[in-house]
């Protein structure tokens, strides 16, 4: 299989050598001095298929020319209190490192709002932070470590998860999604579940079987808040927040005491990092000058790839939601229900 993939990656960069220019230039941008790591996370993605690794990279490359994803770093959600109110509504950050070094990142899917802005908010500031991940955070941290560190570890707190909730935001979690799924292949090691209720543990059952096998050994159920399976791999100091003790699940407001702790808060490292870092690049783009006003950083979504397994499984979930409902008495809450896929 070694052989296989060195073979395969000869290819792919062959053919990206017959790339225009522009195009070639985007992606020594984009891999950031490891341009073999990267075509094996796009093989990865698609079974080591070459013609459909090197489609689905130029349909990357392209998207991130036509939506100016290099300078996206400059553009801070700005006033202030909106970023802090996408902050509130989007619970997403970065608790710290794995004993490896790896960079460990928290979700708060279950409480997770995106009532507070516009969708094109969310997704600028989902892509920010995946573009600060690969342009600052892991350079640092294989520079650290003195190897290639291309990938995070995501914690997914499901507290708070409810069946209403799935189809309210199906919208603004598909994009996302697809985003990821299109232009940030292969860049999450390991998906700790914790704090799951019923409905996803039901969920989970069904669908486990029809996922790829490479998918199925990335993600892990843990118990309840998962602190004592996640100590094994990461110091207190990276535990995130909602993993400290039971019950600590993730909520959608912080006072002002904890809110350095807590990963999802405006307040946090790692955002304030951020942000000032984001500041800084407009400011020097701007010559000197802050920003104080601006619109959202709108970004053209391709279309999810719909690959017969995925719609397999969107199938399957709707169905198992719509049976949970049904035997819990919550039919009408779901009624209508269907996921994209």
């Amino acid at each position: 299989m070694e052989q296989a993939a060195e073979e395969a990656i000869q290819k792919l960069s062959a053919l990206i050598d017959q790339a225009d220019a522009t195009l070639k230039s985007e992606f020594e941008i984009m891999h950031q001095g490891y341009p073999t790591e990267t075509m094996a996370r796009f093989l990865k993605a698609r079974d080591w298929n070459v013609d459909r690794a090197h489609r689905m990279l130029l349909d990357c490359l392209n998207w991130r020319i036509q939506n100016d994803i290099d300078d996206i770093l400059s553009k801070p959600i700005v006033p202030t209190d909106l970023f802090r109110s996408v902050r509130e509504s989007q619970l997403y950050g970065m608790s710290g490192f794995s004993k490896d070094g790896i960079p460990v990142f928290a979700l708060g899917v279950g409480r997770s709002s995106y009532d507070k802005a516009s969708v094109h908010y969310y997704v600028q500031s989902h892509i920010q932070i995946n573009e600060y991940r690969d342009r600052v955070v892991l350079p640092a941290a294989s520079k650290k470590h003195g190897r290639p560190i291309h990938a995070c570890i995501k914690v997914l707190d499901m507290t708070g998860l409810r069946l209403t909730a799935l189809s309210q935001m199906k919208q603004i979690l598909t994009t996302i999604s697809t985003v990821d799924d299109l232009n940030y292949p292969e860049k999450t090691e390991t998906y700790y579940i914790v704090n799951a209720p019923y409905v996803f543990s039901a969920c989970w059952r069904v669908v486990k079987p029809l996922l790829q096998e490479r998918t199925r050994k990335k993600v892990q159920v843990l118990n309840g808040c998962g602190r004592d399976e996640l100590l094994k791999i990461m110091d207190p100091s990276s535990l995130p927040h909602v993993c400290r003790k039971e019950g600590s699940g993730s909520s959608r407001r912080s006072t002002n005491s904890d809110s350095v702790d807590d990963c999802y808060s405006a307040e946090h490292w790692f955002h304030q990092e951020m942000y000032n870092y984001m500041k800084q690049q407009s400011e020097a783009t701007e010559d000197g000058v802050a920003p104080i006003k601006q619109g959202s950083f709108h970004v053209a979504v391709p279309e999810p790839n719909p690959e017969g397994s995925k719609v397999k499984i969107v199938k399957t979930i709707e169905a198992e939601v719509h049976k949970i409902a049904d035997q819990n008495g919550l039919e009408d809450s779901v009624k209508g229900l269907k996921l994209n896929n």
